[in-house]
């Protein structure tokens, strides 16, 4: 006689249960990635947005003060890199005289950022000594709204077609929303 006891057979059905269920559960996985996935999105494939294409900034009158105390506000792209953007608000009332444009020019690098010379209350490239105005002069400008609730907006998307600017009036009502800053 052996000393380790003998084990007994494994009974059918238990085997039977636990290859059902891992059939089962491989079913339901290739379920969710084969049927239920596609349907979230309305043409059967998932499009993957990094960024939206209205900003807000925040609080009209507290943005006003934070850039009248310490100059325009720099906003980076984080997602791609090449859309950052300085947010500027000029004059008295937080309501109007806002800004935002491009933070450097066009086809140059982040390490010709504009820097903001407070004494002189104007941009300068830091790779060509150039100067810009206050309002971003002649850079790319996006829309920039203040809502009825006091809040900036800046709408990120193009307005108008490449090489053309499109005159806007400073302050026009549409809807509830008040535009206060567009392409110069």
């Amino acid at each position: 006689m052996s000393p380790v006891k003998q084990s007994n057979p494994r009974d059918a059905r238990a085997l039977a249960f636990a290859v059902g269920g891992l059939v089962l559960g491989i079913a339901l996985v290739l379920g969710v990635f084969v049927f239920a996935i596609p349907q979230l999105s309305e043409e059967g494939r998932i499009e993957v947005r990094l960024g939206e294409d209205d900003f807000e900034v925040g609080s009209a009158e507290a943005k006003a003060a934070t850039i009248a105390d310490g100059g325009p506000l720099l906003f980076s792209d984080v997602a791609g890199g090449d859309r950052d953007i300085f947010v500027q608000h000029l004059g008295d009332d937080p309501n109007t005289g806002w800004y935002a444009f491009d933070a450097r020019r066009a086809g140059t690098g982040r390490d010709c950022t504009l820097r903001w010379e407070p004494d002189a209350q104007e941009f300068v490239d830091p790779c060509d000594d150039s100067r810009v105005g206050a309002d971003g002069g002649d850079l790319r400008h996006y829309t920039v709204v203040v809502t009825e609730e006091g809040r900036v907006i800046v709408t990120l998307r193009e307005e108008a077609d490449p090489g053309t600017t499109q005159p806007a009036p400073s302050t026009t009502e549409a809807d509830d929303d008040l535009v206060t800053g567009t392409v110069p």
